[in-house]
């Protein structure tokens, strides 16, 4: 019996496509984000939201790499995380601190056309406001990750007024 001539590349690439989930990334003007290792993902949003504050008129004093936090505004210290997108509609927020000694949590969340954002004080973190806390590691109880909606960000139009709201008294 002989054997029928197949495409065996294209056969497996039928496959894959059928077993693919869709690729909300695809064509966005912000691939390049998902590309970048987890650390350059978290430097570029720091170094955005320094350089967006900073064209608001909010002066953002920058930490350095041996700073417990990664930036200030007046006195208050910020924490900044940022994921992107999922396809079920999700950012996770990995390596939440609470050992560290921060005012607020500014998480920055980038989708495929646009940035949102959402945050929270230490205190609304650590009591669970901010979202339910998930160990990163079994047995260690610092390390966290919080896992937001995209309904619950807000467009990034929105944080020079939540900034400016922190910094006369008021929550985010």
């Amino acid at each position: 019996m002989a054997a029928s001539q197949i495409d065996v590349v294209a056969l497996l690439q039928q496959i894959i496509r059928e077993h693919t989930p869709e690729n909300i990334w695809l064509d966005s003007p912000l691939v390049g984000y998902r590309i970048l290792g987890n650390t350059n993902r978290g430097e570029v949003g720091e170094e955005f939201v320094r350089i967006y504050l900073g064209n608001n008129g909010i002066k953002v004093e920058n930490g350095s790499r041996v700073d417990p936090t990664d930036f200030r505004i007046g006195d208050i210290q910020f924490e900044v995380k940022t994921a992107s997108l999922g396809a079920k509609g999700t950012f996770q927020f990995n390596h939440v601190r609470l050992d560290r000694n921060y005012g607020y949590l500014l998480c920055l969340g980038i989708c495929p056309n646009q940035v949102v954002f959402n945050m929270w004080s230490k205190e609304e973190v650590v009591e669970g406001s901010s979202g339910k806390l998930v160990r990163m590691a079994e047995g260690q109880p610092v390390t966290h990750k919080v896992t937001k909606r995209f309904s619950e960000m807000h467009p990034i139009e929105r944080l020079p007024i939540a900034i400016r709201k922190v910094m006369h008294g008021g929550n985010g």
